[in-house]
């Protein structure tokens, strides 16, 4: 990876695990659990568009790559509670041109989460901007900034960010201001074909 990880993510590298997770409930359920903590399969599957018993399995499975794991059994016990192994994951196409078989995994898996998020800022201004305080509605908004960069220069900037967030990221609940909020960053990085390279500022 390009830094050190500092926002605590856990690290795919395995072909096999990035091809498991690119599916849209699987990945569904790793959100989930990752925002809103453990959960049994039957507390997740309304809100990751599966049966209870389809849940379970694709829980199986991505334990099985290691994303999730049993957590502390709650008030019933009868019923088995999962957890993300991490805040967050990450993975990135391999630099080896030869590999194809990681190369096309990465490619689906992001294929899939762009599929995923692609509607999120359309949905977000119809149906939360609207009902935020002028302050919140303020500090919101899309930025679009094209820069020209080495691969190094782009690897540091990504470094450079994922520095400033890590404190906020990795923090105690305890430590959260009391007026805090629920904010959901979207870090597109999308560097463009070799044809466009020399064209002008948009």
């Amino acid at each position: 990876m390009h830094s050190d990880n500092r926002l605590g993510d856990i690290e795919i590298t395995d072909p096999q695990a990035m091809r498991a997770l690119a599916h849209p409930v699987r990945l569904a359920i790793l959100e989930r659990l990752q925002r809103h903590g453990p959960a049994t399969a039957t507390q997740l599957a309304p809100d990751v568009g599966a049966t209870p018993s389809v849940t379970s399995w694709h829980l199986r499975h991505l334990a099985g790559f290691g994303l999730v794991r049993d957590a502390e059994p709650g008030p019933d016990r009868r019923q088995r509670r999962w957890e993300a192994v991490a805040r967050g994951f990450r993975f990135e196409a391999p630099e080896d041109p030869e590999d194809e078989e990681g190369r096309s995994a990465a490619r689906v898996l992001s294929r899939e989460m762009f599929l995923r998020s692609g509607d999120l800022p359309t949905r977000w201004a119809a149906e939360v901007e609207p009902t935020l305080e002028p302050v919140w509605q303020r500090l919101a908004g899309l930025a679009n900034t094209r820069v020209v960069v080495s691969a190094d220069e782009l690897a540091a900037i990504e470094d450079a960010i994922e520095r400033v967030l890590a404190p906020y990221v990795t923090r105690d609940e305890t430590a959260r201001p009391a007026d805090g909020r629920a904010v959901r960053l979207l870090r597109y990085t999308l560097p463009e074909g070799t044809e466009e390279r020399k064209g002008g500022t948009p």
